[in-house]
């Protein structure tokens, strides 16, 4: 079991985030740190693409930025063990994943095991892995959303920390569906990362409680 105390923080949580696109969720906690709704500092980003608009981002706001270009190294170990050097320099509280396009492996997964969350535009259980809006629309659901769950080391599969929904439309393709989806996460994660950060979450086996 992973626990939390049920007290508010007393000093600001330490966040990293691993991005490795445009980091509009990335964003979405920038500006929740920034409005005083999250007791948090963001004190880095790593990114695995050297061309991510996220690294701009964190420049706007002067948050330390690391790139671990995936193309520089022989093999996913070495490459993994780079990300794992980085994310351990940054000494976070939480790791949170906003758009990192890659798979952790098992020992990044072990090492934050219970201070790492993801965002994914589904609602989980269904639909892990790539494409979750197309799987959606491909299995006609009637509801879909999003999910922040905590990392482990199943793809998509940690404990659920919060989800919200959108309905799915007759009319909708996987963009326009992606697009509402998008609205709903950039809510969901703050507010996830807030609960983190005053230690309102606590893991017992599968199921996350709220405090």
């Amino acid at each position: 079991m992973t626990g939390m105390a049920g007290r508010k923080a007393a000093t600001p949580k330490r966040i990293a985030v691993l991005a490795s696109g445009r980091g509009s969720n990335f964003q979405a906690v920038i500006d929740a740190i920034e409005a005083g709704t999250v007791p948090a500092r963001c004190v880095a980003l790593v990114t695995d693409n050297p061309e991510a608009y996220a690294i701009a981002r964190a420049r706007q706001h002067g948050i330390p930025v690391t790139v671990v270009d995936y193309r520089k190294f022989p093999s996913r170990e070495a490459y993994e063990q780079a990300l794992l050097a980085a994310m351990r320099d940054a000494r976070p509280d939480l790791v949170v994943l906003a758009g990192y396009m890659r798979i952790l492996g098992k020992e990044i997964a072990a090492a934050f095991a219970g201070k790492m969350m993801n965002i994914h535009p589904a609602l989980l259980p269904s639909f892990p892995g790539l494409h979750a809006q197309r799987q959606a629309l491909l299995h006609g659901a009637r509801i879909s959303g999003c999910t922040v769950h905590f990392v482990d080391d199943c793809l998509d599969g940690g404990p659920i920390i919060l989800q919200r929904c959108v309905p799915v439309l007759e009319s909708d393709d996987e963009d326009t569906l992606a697009d509402r989806i998008l609205v709903q996460e950039h809510l969901c994660l703050p507010e996830a990362v807030r609960l983190f950060c005053e230690d309102r979450l606590t893991i017992t086996g599968r199921v996350v409680r709220i405090r």
